[in-house]
C-alpha cells in the first residue's frame, strides 16, 4: 500500500470586495425561522407539493456546520437536522455534468457530456431531444421558475433555460461571473457581461451581489405567485465558487481566520445561508411551507485551493475521489413521514427527476431512458433505496494514464481510460481519477513545511483502484491487489455502461462567441443555418488526408487551435 501525506494549501486572494446592504434579509424583516414551531406537517397534501431545489456551487463536504466545519452555518443545520439528511449521497467532480443529470435524469455517457464542462465558446449545449426535468414538471401543472447559474450551454436560443421548460430565468449562462459586475472572461481579452432576465440582458441589475439578488428574486416569485398552483423553483446559487468575493460585514465574522481565501470562502457560505433563510422565510410568509419540499444540495465538491475543504474525505473537486463526487445533501419538508433522521441509503443526483416527477404526479422510468430512481419512499418512510450502484463516469476524452492498457483490464478494459464505479460497497477508478491527496482544513495561515508530506499521495504507478467505500470511506486502503475478482467484475460492468453510451459532444470552440459580437454581453450567437453549415464544413476538414496541404483562412487556423487546446489540456483547468 502506497505512503501516504497530508497537504494542505493557502491561498491570499487578490480579487477585492465590496458592499452591499441587506436591510431586506434583517431578522426583523424576515418571518420566522425553520426551526420554530407553530408549522404542522400536512398528512396528504391537496394538492402536488411545491418543490423548491436548492443547488450551490464548489461548497465541499467539509463546509457545513453539521459536518464540523468551522463555518457558521445556523439554517442549514436546522434545515437538516429537521428533515432528513442524505450521508450517502452522490453528485459529479464538475459543474456541468451534475447540473446535466439532475434536468434529465440520464448519466453523462447518455447525453454525450461526459467530458469536461460546456465552455463559453463551444457550440454546444444540453440535448434538445431531451426531455428536461421542468418540461415534465409543467406538463403536471406546475409553474417553473429558475433563479442563479445555469451552464448548459446557451449558444442557440433553444438552448435557454426559458426554452428547457423555465417559465423565468434570472441569473448567468456561463460557468463563473464576478458576483457584482457580472463579468466573466473566458481567456485574456475575451470578456462579457453575463446577468440575463429572461432572454434578454440584465444590465441595469449590475452591482448587487448575486447571493443577496437571487434570494431578493425568489421572495418576489413567492409574493407573486398563488400557493394553490404548485411551484417548482430551481434555485442554483453561484455562491460558493470563485471569484472569492462577499460584503464586508459577512467577512468581519471571520476576522480571525488565519488564512485569507478560507476567511473569504467562509463569509461566502455563511451569507448563501442566510439566503437560504430568507428563502425559507419567505415560504412561509406567502403561505408555500406547509405543503412544501425542500431539497439541498452541493454540485461538486469543494476547491481545496480555493478556500473549500472536503476533509476527511479524498480528493477535490475535479476528482473521482470521494472529495469530488460525495455531496452535501438533505431532504427538508413538513410531509416527510420520518422525520429528524440521518439516511445512509444510495442516492444519485440522476435520482431527483423521477423523485419529483412522481412527487408531482407525473410518471417517469427507466422506460424513457432514465438512469434515476424514485428515491422518495426511501428518503420520506425510510425504505431502502431501489440504488445499488452509480456509474460516475467514462470520460473517453480525459488523458490516459501512462501505465493502465487493456492487458491490465483482463482483456475487456483498458485501464488507461478515466472511469469510475460503485456497486455495492465496492468503487472501483480506472485511468487517472485526479489529485488524491487528503486535505485538511486551511485555517492557518501558512502550513508549516513539514505538515505538507504527511499525507501526501506520492504519484502511485497504477491505473486501478478499488475500494470498500462502506468500510473505508477515506479510500485509504487499494484493494486492487487482494480482490481481482471484484476488480474483474466491476470492470465487467464498466464494459457493459460503455456499450450504451453515445459519442462525446465537445467541439472546439468558435471566434464567433466572443462577447464583442453580441453588445459585450454573453449569449446565444448561432442560427439553426450556421451550425448546419459549421458541422458541413467539419464534416469536409476530417475527410482531407493529413498530408494534404490546404490554404486555410485564420478562422481556420483558429478552430484548428482550439480544438486542439479542447482536448489536451481545458480538462486539466477546472
Amino acid at each position: 500500500m502506497a505512503m501516504h501525506a497530508l497537504t494542505g494549501f493557502s491561498l491570499v486572494s487578490l480579487l477585492s470586495f465590496g458592499y452591499l446592504s441587506w436591510d431586506w434579509a434583517k431578522p426583523s424583516l424576515v418571518a420566522d425561522g425553520p426551526g420554530e414551531a407553530g408549522v404542522e406537517p400536512t398528512a396528504a397534501p391537496p394538492q402536488p407539493p411545491h418543490i423548491i431545489f436548492i443547488l450551490t456551487d464548489d461548497q465541499g463536504y467539509h463546509d457545513v456546520g453539521y459536518h464540523g466545519s468551522d463555518i457558521e452555518t445556523p439554517t442549514l443545520d436546522r434545515l437538516a437536522a429537521e428533515g432528513v439528511k442524505l450521508e450517502n449521497y452522490y453528485i459529479q467532480p464538475i459543474c456541468t455534468p451534475s447540473r446535466s443529470q439532475l434536468l434529465t435524469g440520464r448519466y453523462q455517457i447518455h447525453t454525450g457530456l461526459q467530458h469536461s464542462i460546456i465552455r463559453p465558446r463551444q457550440p454546444n449545449c444540453l440535448p434538445l431531444d431531451q426531455v428536461t426535468l421542468p418540461q415534465k414538471l409543467q406538463e403536471a401543472g406546475y409553474s417553473t421558475h429558475m433563479v442563479g447559474k445555469w451552464h448548459l450551454g446557451f449558444y442557440r436560443k433553444e438552448c435557454l433555460p426559458t426554452r428547457r421548460g423555465f417559465d423565468t430565468f434570472l441569473g448567468s449562462l456561463t460557468g463563473n461571473v464576478d458576483y457584482y459586475t457580472y463579468d466573466n472572461c473566458d481567456g485574456p481579452g475575451v470578456c462579457g457581461f453575463d446577468l440575463h432576465e429572461g432572454e434578454s440582458v440584465a444590465w441595469g441589475l449590475s452591482g448587487q451581489y448575486s447571493t443577496m439578488l437571487y434570494a431578493q428574486r425568489v421572495s418576489h416569485i413567492l409574493a407573486s405567485h398563488s400557493p394553490r398552483r404548485p411551484l417548482f423553483l430551481y434555485v442554483a446559487f453561484q455562491a460558493v465558487h470563485t471569484p472569492l468575493q462577499s460584503p464586508r460585514e459577512y467577512l468581519y465574522r471571520y476576522r480571525g481566520m488565519g488564512n485569507v481565501a478560507r476567511r473569504k470562502y467562509a463569509a461566502m457560505v455563511t451569507c448563501m445561508d442566510e439566503a437560504v433563510r430568507n428563502i425559507t422565510g419567505a415560504l412561509k410568509r406567502y403561505g408555500f411551507y406547509n405543503n412544501s419540499v425542500i431539497i439541498f444540495s452541493s454540485d461538486n465538491g469543494g476547491q481545496t485551493f480555493s478556500g473549500g475543504s472536503n476533509w476527511p474525505l479524498r480528493g477535490r473537486k475535479g476528482t473521482y475521489w470521494e472529495g469530488g463526487v460525495r455531496g452535501l445533501g438533505f431532504v427538508h419538508s413538513p410531509l416527510l413521514k420520518r422525520k429528524r433522521r440521518t439516511s445512509r441509503a444510495l442516492v444519485h443526483i440522476t435520482d431527483w427527476y423521477p423523485t419529483l416527477v412522481g412527487l408531482a404526479g407525473g410518471t417517469a422510468s427507466a422506460a424513457d431512458g432514465l438512469d434515476g430512481y424514485d428515491v422518495w419512499p426511501t428518503i420520506s418512510e425510510g425504505r431502502a433505496s431501489p440504488r445499488t450502484e452509480i456509474l460516475h463516469n467514462i470520460d473517453p476524452l480525459y488523458n490516459h494514464a501512462r501505465h493502465g492498457s487493456l492487458e491490465a483490464g483482463f482483456g475487456i478494459w483498458n485501464t488507461a481510460v478515466q472511469a469510475a464505479i460503485r456497486v455495492g460497497e465496492w468503487k472501483l477508478l480506472t485511468g487517472d481519477p485526479g489529485y488524491g491527496d487528503w486535505i485538511p482544513p486551511q485555517t492557518l495561515a501558512a502550513f508549516p513545511g513539514s505538515w505538507w508530506n504527511l499525507e501526501r499521495m506520492a504519484s502511485a504507478r497504477q491505473a486501478v483502484w478499488l475500494f470498500n467505500i462502506s468500510a473505508d470511506p477515506y479510500e485509504r486502503e487499494d484493494l486492487a491487489g487482494q480482490r481481482p475478482d471484484v476488480v474483474r467484475a466491476l470492470l465487467t460492468r464498466l464494459v457493459d455502461y460503455n456499450r450504451t453510451a453515445i459519442p462525446v459532444r465537445y467541439p472546439a470552440e468558435t471566434p464567433r462567441a466572443h462577447p464583442d459580437f453580441n453588445g459585450g454581453a454573453w449569449g446565444p450567437w448561432a442560427s439553426d443555418e450556421e451550425e448546419e453549415e459549421e458541422e458541413e464544413e467539419e464534416g469536409r476538414a476530417r475527410s482531407f488526408s493529413r498530408g494534404r496541404r490546404k490554404k486555410k483562412c485564420k478562422i481556420c487556423k483558429l478552430r484548428s487551435f482550439f480544438r486542439k487546446l479542447n482536448t489536451r489540456l481545458m480538462s486539466q483547468r477546472i
